[in-house]
């Protein structure tokens, strides 16, 4: 296993727990993790107490109006998390691969100081490739501030919020959550753009933003900064020996960013994957792993949504407030169905349609597909 972020060590303690021997090798696989990562609840309902920071009472989205979200989000503790995915069994090895050899009888991963790690299937889980020509990222830039600076901020979830900023060329919305420990993340995020928004950019209209609310950071020893870049247009990947896997293997979301959930759900089944035709060979068991992660499902899903991410890269920016208003009112199942159903086709074109039904009449050409998607095409 290459990569020890949470993609990495939920895949490697998986395969560890299907009775697999298992190394990570990573530049610095026990290094705590910088990110804020959140999912919905009804995504992984194991999810265990351990692993969350926070679990607000109320999440709230916002175009132009607020819309109640009727599902539970929660803020993942990144140690906790950690815990519940290490294993004892699982090896640790410092260092960064610089090259995969195949062979008939399996692989070697080489490491920068000379080392050569045998292993029967390697998956890599070291993040999305770096591309030529820059595609569609998502950029945020955060400060994580006391919790007493946004008054009623520890108990909610904004998971987008559109109002506050005027409409401009680049629209950009507040995500803010509570971390569980007095501590809130508010977070200015361009959704999708082609190339990224500046993070410098973001940053201005967070504070302009803050101070609107009477929230002063300058000077303040308890502020610090996240700053979230996410290459939104990946692709699945193309047949190799390796498994690729987490975002290395196109599991970001192009219309949300979101990735973890989708890894935590899938490492169990992949390692199972693996576990089962490894007797048949390498080949064989790679083959598995990599049908695991793109079943035909998932590949038809995958094109409605970077249909979804064009559709808004197209989206004039004074309408895209509106067009969040009309997402956020349609049923919850419709909602669900978009953002977190990865395999589910019916229920992600029945959401599309149902989207493309609601919007004023002025934006169907740039949606142009929401009602009649050709999943057949993947």
């Amino acid at each position: 296993m290459l990569g020890a972020g949470p993609a990495g060590l939920a895949l490697a303690g998986a395969c560890a727990r299907a009775g697999l021997h298992t190394v990570v090798a990573d530049p610095d696989p026990h290094r705590p993790w910088a990110r804020t990562f959140g999912l919905w609840r009804d995504e992984l309902p194991g999810l265990p107490a351990g692993a969350v920071a926070a679990a607000p009472g109320t999440a709230l989205a916002a175009g132009r109006e607020p819309h109640p979200v009727p599902r539970e989000y929660v803020v993942l503790d990144n140690a906790g998390l950690r815990r519940w995915l290490a294993d004892d069994r699982v090896r640790l090895v410092s260092g960064r691969a610089v090259a995969v050899r195949h062979g008939g009888a399996g692989s070697s991963v080489e490491l920068a100081s000379g080392e050569r790690l045998p292993a029967r299937v390697v998956a890599d889980a070291r993040g999305a490739p770096a591309r030529r020509v820059p595609g569609a990222e998502q950029v945020a830039y955060g400060l994580v501030l006391p919790a007493r600076a946004l008054p009623g901020a520890d108990d909610t979830a904004v998971f987008m919020d559109w109002r506050g900023i005027p409409p401009g060329p680049d629209p950009s919305f507040l995500y803010r959550v509570p971390l569980g420990d007095g501590r809130v993340l508010a977070e200015e995020t361009s959704l999708a753009r082609r190339p990224g928004l500046d993070p410098a950019v973001l940053a201005r209209r967070l504070r302009r933003r803050l101070a609107a609310a009477g929230v002063d950071t300058s000077g303040c020893s308890e502020v610090s900064e996240e700053l979230v870049r996410i290459p939104l247009d990946t692709p699945p990947p193309r047949p190799g020996r390796t498994v690729p896997f987490g975002a290395a293997a196109g599991l970001v979301h192009p219309a949300t960013g979101y990735s973890v959930a989708a890894s935590l759900i899938l490492a169990p089944r992949v390692a199972g994957a693996i576990a089962t035709t490894l007797p048949r060979g390498p080949v064989a068991a790679v083959r598995a792993a990599r049908g695991e992660v793109w079943s035909p499902s998932a590949l038809a899903v995958h094109v409605l949504r970077r249909h979804a991410l064009r559709a808004l890269l197209a989206l004039p920016p004074r309408e895209v407030p509106g067009f969040f208003d009309v997402f956020f009112a349609l049923p919850a199942e419709r909602q669900r169905a978009f953002t977190s159903g990865r395999e589910d086709l019916p229920g992600t074109a029945a959401a599309m349609a149902a989207l493309f039904r609601s919007v004023p009449g002025r934006l169907r050409p740039t949606l142009a597909g929401f009602g009649r998607p050709r999943p057949a095409r993947a």
